[in-house]
């Protein structure tokens, strides 16, 4: 079972606010991560693994550090979690915030638990291991 959502997002730029178009995307095969594509019309920009219940705890409090950060924010159209992301090796090129609107992200997060509720993920570790120790 999956879950998936195009949410509109906006990438904080230099000269203004970027609008971007993300497919946030849920699989009970990787249950503790929710993947985030990040799209400039048929063009993907970025892939990033966001950690499911830091992005649900970022809607209510600032977590995360180094590579990944989301903290809310409120903006004059409603609230929104603030993602901030560091590119490893990146002395401020690699650096990006985006804001997603809070509402269509708690709306794809209900659909995720939905999938497998929180606290309920687990991993088949034996077969994990012999997956790792085949390579």
């Amino acid at each position: 079972m999956s879950a998936s959502v195009l949410i509109a997002v906006r990438l904080d730029a230099p000269r203004g606010s970027v609008p971007l178009l993300a497919r946030f995307s849920y699989d009970a095969e990787d249950p503790y991560v929710v993947q985030a594509a990040f799209f400039d019309g048929p063009t993907t920009l970025a892939r990033w693994h966001f950690d499911r219940q830091m992005l649900a705890e970022g809607l209510h409090h600032p977590v995360g550090e180094g590579d990944v950060a989301f903290s809310p924010h409120t903006a004059a159209d409603g609230d929104e979690l603030r993602v901030s992301l560091r590119r490893d090796g990146a002395q401020g090129q690699g650096n990006a915030v985006l804001f997603v609107e809070a509402r269509a992200l708690t709306g794809f997060l209900e659909q995720t638990y939905d999938v497998i509720g929180a606290g309920e993920e687990s991993l088949d570790l034996d077969t994990l291991l012999d997956e790792f120790l085949a390579r």
